[in-house]
């Protein structure tokens, strides 16, 4: 197989495994078809008003001050004496989008939804705001459009600020609130003139959604614990009690309008959400109002917080629900359908009805759930026709019948407390049936794609020894296409009776070709096999157990970063093992002292520290110091510069490097002061991150001189993007990049290979070790680092905003999802040139290098893909197993998945897409890497020699 044809042959196969994951892990649980389910008894309420303060900790709202005054006096008034409480607990990911779709759809948003839209409405689902007969919303641009563009029909309507509004940097988010109370004022006053509107909010099943977004934007902002944070909180509080007594002004206190406060999400206490911590999936829940239970003092409670104590709310009746739970509560209060595909169980303790009326509102719940039962086990059944049985789950046709007659029967004989109990157990078996369906090809898919790695990855090392050893000779390949044909004939005609999708025939015909091609290479293992005692055994088995446990440490340190750290200090030990030391000590002394201190970084934590500007300022004064020293170093070497023009280009990175200084601690000032981000510093941020990737293309080509012109640039960006310990982070990395650089050069000259031309293959296996055995290792195991060292995928889910306040401070997720990917990216590039650089240094061979970390990644991504689970936070995607999994929510919040593990242990797609992405995105950087340390523009020098 050429080359062009590998590499073509070799990014499919890594495209479909990297899509695979998506139809096996991540496919949408929504089905379609489904009879709507409604409660045939009258409802309490007309009309239901829902306050959703979006980013609202549970303890933040409940606990006393310090002088023992409630935060919100105006709710903590209701929750004592006119209404229920308890807390929701939410799903992870902790976020806005799936938050909302939870309250108000009921159910539980997959993560290929989210990817697909922010702001849209990316899947088709129903929701209480689509079953009313009307919906009035106001609030967030980025929320209320997904509900309105999602309904039926022209009866949900969105009042939106701008989304300029949503400013971290603002004097006062709290104003967003503000715009929300103020216009439905407004609004209702509007209507007493306007005679159809003043009609249509008269009717019944009317629900008012007042999304309040000042919260969240506080404490992104200025933290939890701030004193802007429960300032708007209080202001919330008072502007729910002014809209209470107008609309209860404006209804003539009729006694029909039901009210509930909740969260979306919760937030840590840097600021942060979408893990989790208690602190983000905790939120509160109030409702009262017409249907509601009035407050139920008890005697005692037994949680496993102790919060009702800290919050003196021990006498008061806690009822905790799932978040998915408010949907089918607002919808029982109103009467209205509940949501089609809602999961959520009805919290019956919340309501103020007859045993009657919660019996025939559990009833309705259990038929609700178990219609999408039914349409999704006939989909399965329609698309599996060929098999004689399904496996048998529980709740077979027979069963179904059966549990609805008998409930029906209770509700005929006022068995009312039966008949609920009979329900509950209904719609238990029919979510453990959903999910089962939905995951019911997850196994034959998963051993395919398996199979393919399993067979690309073998085919790839046959490669490695064919064409970088001379262990083998070459061979005469047999054709034999039947080998191909005839499985790959059975697999179609099997998949075909199955009317299954496309992309199933890709999935399942891939190992096909795959080991097609592995068969043909037989002569490649049969050679070395029949020689294989010629091999040192001590020395091959030795090796090969490197390898593996290589592979599995860099597997580990996906998980635990603190990996890193120790194989730090095992490198650091490095030139003591190869005697290195002894010809270069002042070199070896200062990659020691190098790997010692990036070794304290994946000590560090990647979220929850406070922002310290002046670690930032120290970064960049280091940085120009260092860069003075370098000039001198420069210039008292042999390779000076050639031309004024080269020292302009470095003062002028290090006039950038200064100015960034600057701006970081000139921005944070002001946002302190509340004064906004000064548009100047706006300006030389981007006008930075434009330059940044041109200028090193202006300096020298030689290497030490290029790789430092490359490490400014990229470091006056990465300060702008930086607010504490890691914007130390690149300097040292560098450093050692340069030193190992260094030492490679040094040791080939020990090695007497310095001026030896590209290493194909070895007549000697000893002599090739040095290069391989420890130059590939090295690489891999720095790119990992750079990438887990102080910041990762878990940094953008984490969204702390003050990372990008230079740049921007109005809301923006894609601007700042882009800006904090970059800053993750840069530690990977300078890791990248250094490794082109090293490349370069020692001719070896870029095709070998290229292979050998297909191979590990592909390994890697083997682990990952048996570990991935389609829930989770993203918080857990970048990181590791959760610290957080021993204080999260219930255990019953994952009743979709009751049988797949006793515990939330969260590994979800991200390391999987990231090592899968290593090939490509390692391509890309040796190919960026290439072009800022070989290629130089000569613009200005050319311009001037036509001028003479």
């Amino acid at each position: 197989m050429g080359i062009p044809v590998f590499i073509l042959a070799g990014l499919l196969v890594h495209f479909v495994f990297l899509a695979s994951i998506f139809d096996i892990y991540f496919s949408s649980p929504l089905v379609h078809g489904m009879t709507p389910q409604q409660t045939p008894l009258p409802p309490p309420a007309k009309r239901l008003v829902l306050f959703v303060a979006d980013g609202l900790r549970a303890d933040s709202l409940f606990e006393l001050n310090s002088n023992n005054t409630p935060q919100a006096p105006y709710l903590r008034a209701i929750l004592e004496n006119n209404g229920s409480w308890g807390i929701s607990h939410t799903r992870v990911p902790t976020e806005s989008r799936p938050g909302h779709v939870a309250l108000i759809a009921g159910f539980y948003e997959d993560v290929s939804a989210v990817a697909k839209g922010w702001k849209e409405n990316p899947v088709e689902f129903d929701s209480v705001f689509n079953e009313s007969k009307y919906t009035w919303s106001w609030g967030s641009p980025d929320i209320l459009p997904m509900f309105a563009k999602g309904a039926t029909g022209d009866h949900v309507y969105t009042f939106c600020y701008t989304a300029e509004s949503e400013d971290f940097g603002a004097q006062d988010a709290t104003k967003l609130d503000t715009w929300v109370f103020d216009h439905v004022k407004s609004f209702f006053n509007s209507s007493r003139s306007n005679q159809t509107l003043f009609s249509a909010l008269n009717e019944e099943k009317v629900v008012l959604f007042l999304h309040l977004l000042g919260i969240d934007t506080n404490g992104h902002a200025h933290r939890p614990y701030s004193k802007e944070y429960k300032e708007n909180i209080r202001k919330v509080d008072e502007g729910v009690k002014e809209i209470v007594s107008m609309l209860e002004s404006f209804y003539g206190n009729d006694g029909k309008t039901a009210y509930i406060l909740t969260s979306d999400h919760g937030m840590t206490d840097w600021g942060s959400h979408g893990a989790g911590h208690p602190s983000e999936t905790l939120t509160p829940l109030i409702a009262w109002g017409a249907g509601v239970n009035y407050p139920q003092k008890v005697t005692s409670q037994l949680f496993e917080d102790n919060f009702l104590k800290e919050w003196k709310l021990e006498n008061l009746k806690r009822m905790d629900v799932n978040q998915a739970d408010i949907a089918p509560l607002m919808a029982s209060l109103i009467g209205v359908p509940f949501p089609l595909n809602s999961v959520g169980t009805l919290p019956l303790e919340y309501l103020n009805n007859s045993n009657h009326f919660k019996a025939e509102s559990m009833f309705t719940n259990a038929l609700q759930v178990l219609e999408q039962f039914k349409v999704t086990k006939h989909m399965v059944k329609k698309k599996n026709m060929s098999l004689k049985k399904i496996i048998a789950v529980p709740l077979s046709d027979s069963e179904q019948i059966n549990f609805l007659k008998k409930a029906r029967v209770y509700i005929q004989q006022q068995k009312y407390n039966e008949a609920v109990s009979l329900c509950k157990t209904l719609i238990n078996l029919a979510l453990e049936g959903l999910s089962y369906y939905h995951t019911y090809d997850r196994l034959f898919l998963g051993l395919s794609i398996a199979l393919s790695f399993v067979g690309w990855t073998t085919y790839v090392i046959l490669v490695i020894i064919k064409t970088h050893t001379n262990l083998i000779k070459a061979t005469r390949n047999n054709n034999k296409h039947l080998l191909c044909c005839c499985p790959s004939i059975c697999l179609s005609f099997f998949l075909l009776i199955q009317t299954s999708p496309w992309t199933y025939y890709v999935y399942c015909l891939l190992p096909v070709p795959i080991w097609y091609a592995v068969v043909r290479e037989l002569r490649v293992i049969q050679d070395p096999a029949a020689n294989l005692w010629s091999f040192p055994i001590g020395q091959s088995l030795g090796f090969l157990l490197i390898c593996i446990l290589g592979i599995e440490l860099l597997v580990f340190s996906f998980f635990y970063r603190s990996t890193l750290t120790v194989g730090l200090l095992v490198f650091a030990g490095w030139p003591v093992i190869t005697q290195l030391w002894i010809q270069a000590k002042r070199t070896t002394l200062i990659w020691t002292l190098l790997c010692v201190l990036l070794a304290v970084f994946p000590l560090m934590p990647v979220v929850g520290r406070e922002p310290n500007i002046p670690l930032v300022v120290a970064a960049g004064l280091t940085t120009l110091l260092i860069s003075c020293f370098s000039l001198a170093s420069f210039s008292r070497s042999k390779n000076k510069y050639q031309s004024k023009e080269d020292l302009k280009v470095y003062f002028y990175q290090m006039f950038s490097i200064a100015l960034s200084t600057y701006v970081v601690s000139s921005t944070h000032n002001s946002l302190k002061n509340k004064q906004g981000l000064p548009v100047f510093n706006q300006i030389i941020s981007w006008t930075t991150l434009a330059s940044s990737s041109a200028l090193p293309l202006l300096s020298p080509t030689l290497l030490f001189q290029r790789l430092f012109s490359i490490l400014l640039s990229l470091m006056a960006t990465y300060l702008l993007l930086s607010t504490g310990y890691e914007a130390l982070f690149p300097l040292v990395l560098s450093g050692l990049m340069l030193v190992w650089i260094q030492m490679e050069q040094e040791a080939l000259q020990h090695y007497g290979l310095s001026l030896k031309p590209k290493v194909t293959a070895p007549d000697s296996y000893i002599s090739l070790n040095y290069q391989k055995h420890l130059l590939f290792p090295l690489g891999v195991f720095f790119i990992v680092t750079a990438f887990f060292g102080t910041g990762n995928i878990a940094s953008v889910n984490s969204f702390d905003p003050a990372s990008v306040y230079c740049f921007l401070t109005v809301f923006s997720p894609f601007i700042m999802g882009g800006l904090l990917l970059l800053k993750v990216v840069i530690p990977f590039l300078l890791v990248s040139c250094a490794f082109e650089a090293v490349q370069v240094t020692t001719q070896l061979s870029s095709k070998s290098l290229f292979l050998i970390v297909l191979v590990i990644s592909d390994i890697m991504a083997l682990h990952f893909f048996f570990l991935v689970k389609d829930y989770g936070s993203w918080l857990d995607i970048g990181t590791r197993y959760s610290i957080f999994c021993l204080c999260c929510s219930p255990e019953k919040l994952w009743m979709l998945h009751p049988w797949r593990c006793s515990r939330p242990d969260w590994m979800i797609i991200s390391h999987y897409v990231l090592v899968m992405s290593l090939t490509i995105f390692m391509m890309l950087m040796n190919g960026l890497a290439q072009l800022l340390t070989t290629k130089r523009l000569e613009l200005s020098r050319r311009t001037k020699h036509h001028s003479t």
